[in-house]
């Protein structure tokens, strides 16, 4: 337990506290110096910006790396009301709109369902806004974070409300198709690139992308039905839209699942890419002979 991360952690506790919009200031500034200051990041971002948006300007794609840090830093502030601020306070700035039959199946529903959350900046404020209103047992998978006490911290953040239940990656699918088959929800983030074991390739903004199928495996193994839920920073917090349930999926075809997944996120991003993920190294992982992007 560093001091470091006790300094860290009692920050976030204090941001509860402070003026919604000074929050979201501090956090402007503090995107800006992240972009400034943080080269190799942000070359990552440029990198993934000039390849799935080969038609804007570079003066284009500069002003979304810019806005994209931005939502980097407020998103992670937020945490600090997200998972401190009186349950009153966090519910006023958390809107769930959309698709109301599957809003209400959320909540109150009984069967095997798979929330399929892109990796927009909001997932975080999503999971709470959803796990506020049910008492559905519901599942997400992590990654351990390095150091024991901010990973209690984050643990301990997500499961804040509701019924939830945080499995790590290594822990295996059986747990979560136990979980889905009761009836559980889970929410899940398969738009990543977990290495060339885990994945498979399928087109992302045209360019092969190593891409985990665990969407498709899940919903076929769970018996679950998908619904995708997008989640938007806005000037009063975070608007989660829930979208309609998708249908004949999954079908027998994991890479073609897979495929049409990361073609449907694209309309998603594309409704605001600034607020996707794109400090995440999504080509790290390139098929045989193509050189790497970063």
């Amino acid at each position: 337990m560093s001091f470091s991360s006790r300094l860290g952690i009692g920050f976030m506790r204090s941001l509860a506290h402070v003026p919604f919009p000074l929050v979201r200031g501090f956090g402007r500034a503090l995107g800006g110096l992240l972009h400034a200051v943080a080269l190799s990041r942000r070359r990552v971002v440029d990198v993934n910006l000039a390849l799935c948006f080969p038609a804007l300007s570079a003066d284009e794609r500069r002003r979304m790396a810019r806005e994209t840090f931005v939502f980097v830093a407020q998103s992670w502030l937020d945490r600090g009301w997200l998972w401190h601020a009186p349950e009153e306070t966090v519910a006023e700035r958390l809107k769930v709109v959309g698709a109301a039959a599957e809003i209400d199946e959320i909540a109150n529903g009984h069967e095997p369902m798979i929330l399929f959350a892109p990796h927009f900046y909001g997932l975080d404020a999503a999971a709470t806004a959803l796990t506020m209103h049910t008492a559905r047992p519901s599942t997400t998978i992590y990654t351990t974070q390095r150091d024991p006490m901010v990973d209690q911290w984050v643990s301990e953040g997500r499961k804040r409300f509701g019924n939830v239940i945080t499995l790590n990656r290594v822990d295996g699918i059986k747990p979560i198709v136990a979980g889905l088959r009761k009836g559980g929800l889970l929410y899940l983030l398969p738009d990543m690139d977990f290495g060339r074991d885990q994945t498979v390739f399928v087109p992302f903004y045209g360019v092969q992308a190593a891409t985990v199928p665990s969407l498709s495996r899940f919903a076929r193994l769970g018996r679950a039905k998908v619904v995708p839920v997008v989640s938007k920073l806005t000037r009063d917090g975070y608007e989660i839209e829930v979208l309609p349930a998708w249908t004949n999926f999954p079908s027998d075809d994991a890479v073609a699942d897979t495929a049409l997944m990361n073609q449907r996120l694209q309309g998603y991003i594309d409704t605001m890419p600034s607020q996707y993920y794109w400090v995440h190294r999504r080509f790290k992982t390139r098929p045989e002979g193509e050189p790497p992007v970063y």
